[in-house]
């Protein structure tokens, strides 16, 4: 059979395999047919249809027995996929058993079966993206203790700095994929629940066995059954996106720092290399930040999509025309686009590669200037902040000027020497002797790290 179109060729670089899985027709269409056999099953508990219809329904709500196609040249003309794969249920029940045909959808709306089947289909997805994420956090503790005392120059404005060590800066990166595991836990009982109201919110059709039916659904989903019916509450689909995205510019941020650090200026921290990876169809010496492209290249994107959920949350009335609808794809193309960001970031951080030495020459590349805070602060204790502040600016200047390192300047400065020894200035003078609280910030990361895993 000729395949249909799509949107395959760049899914291996932007998507992991698994997410698109979940967010495939095949995905969509089951999810939507699991929560029909929920909802026999649910009915059926409570006495609203006979037992004997449950089996025949549960034997056609198997996504291979559909065309997606046919489904897809439906949904045009209906409106939503919930009604021609209804349509289509029922008739596949049918031609086995007309009597199980009569109960199937009994009592909900398309939006329920379309929303509740998204719930599942983001359970599955969350899944994925925790897995992930403490994997990544595994990763990241491991490095960032690996490199806890490897000192490289701190960048500001994108200019040298003081010294920091990789370890830290590692750390600033695993510090914000464990607030994104935690901000994935606070959220979950609040986006994985029923949705189940019938035509406006009501469940008017199911009478007085509206709330059992409503509740067995739940349990038989394994999902919470929330206070009210939320088909235009938006918000928490919403929150997941929106946590979504911080975790795509979490992961950007990694992705960008990495880049940076792989330009042939720094050349300080690499990617893993591998054949073939990050080659240029011209120049055989490049070696490109391929993955860090993924991680930049899903921060940049999922804004827009992001925007284009929270316009959609002022939907009218109790079913919404059109906003409802800019949903459909956003959602899980921000799930996929964050699972592939994932994939690139674990890859990343595993094989992280760090040039120690090349870190040492570029520190020393201002010939010690950046240092000149660690010798000003302890002249200031010894005669004052101002004086010394202007003094380590005069001698930094004639630094430049003069193309020496600063510590050859320090040395014939009388002002200077009258208050510090020649050891006194080789030590301040060490990058390694100046990282601060840099072992500290590892430290508490990582102890903040083990306490979500444990």
């Amino acid at each position: 059979m000729k395949e249909r179109p799509g949107n395959q060729l760049f899914d291996a670089y932007f998507t992991a395999r698994g997410m698109r899985e979940v967010f495939c027709d095949q995905g969509r269409i089951q999810a939507m047919l699991d929560f029909e056999a929920a909802l026999a099953r649910a009915e059926a508990r409570v006495g609203l249809i006979p037992q004997t219809a449950v089996a025949p329904i549960e034997a056609a709500c198997q996504a291979g027995h559909y065309d997606f196609a046919a489904l897809g040249e439906a949904i045009a003309t209906a409106g939503n996929s919930a009604i021609p794969l209804v349509k289509a249920l029922g008739k596949q029940i049918a031609a086995n058993n007309a009597e199980a045909e009569r109960y199937v959808h009994l009592g909900a709306t398309s939006q329920d079966v379309m929303d509740s089947g998204l719930v599942l289909q983001l359970r599955r997805a969350l899944e994925l993206i925790e897995s992930d994420l403490a994997q990544l956090g595994e990763i990241l503790s491991a490095q960032a203790q690996r490199y806890v005392a490897t000192p490289l120059a701190g960048r500001t404005w994108l200019q040298h700095a003081t010294p920091v060590t990789l370890g830290m800066k590692i750390a600033g990166w695993l510090g914000a994929v464990t607030r994104s595991r935690q901000r994935l836990l606070e959220l979950k009982p609040r986006l994985l629940v029923l949705q189940f109201g019938g035509a406006s919110g009501t469940l008017a059709a199911l009478g007085e066995q509206a709330m059992p039916i409503a509740q067995a659904l739940a349990e038989e989903l394994k999902l919470t059954l929330p206070d009210q019916p939320w088909h235009t509450q938006r918000d928490r689909l919403v929150e997941f996106g929106s946590v979504l995205g911080l975790i795509a510019g979490s992961l950007g941020k990694l992705g960008r720092d990495i880049s940076l650090l792989m330009q042939t200026e720094a050349a300080e921290v690499f990617e893993p290399s591998a054949p073939g990876k990050g080659g240029s169809s011209t120049m055989p010496h490049k070696r490109n930040p391929v993955g860090a492209a993924v991680l930049i290249g899903a921060a940049t994107r999922i804004p827009g999509l992001l925007s284009t959920l929270f316009s959609a949350m002022p939907q009218e009335h109790e079913r919404s025309l059109g906003l409802w609808h800019a949903e459909w794809e956003t959602l899980p193309e921000i799930c996929c686009l964050v699972s592939g960001s994932l994939k690139q970031a674990l890859l990343v951080a595993d094989g992280l590669e760090a040039d120690a030495e090349r870190m040492a020459r570029n520190l020393d590349l201002t010939q010690g200037l950046v240092l000149a805070e660690a010798v000003s602060i302890v002249l200031a204790q010894r005669g004052g902040r101002d004086t010394a502040h202007h003094l380590l600016e005069q001698c930094c200047k004639r630094a430049v000027a003069e193309q020496r390192h600063l510590r050859a300047v320090l040395g014939d400065e009388p002002q200077v020497t009258a208050e510090l020894s020649d050891a006194e200035l080789d030590h301040l003078l060490d990058p390694a002797h100046y990282l601060g609280q840099a072992h500290t910030w590892v430290e508490r990361a990582v102890a903040e790290h083990s306490a979500l895993t444990a």
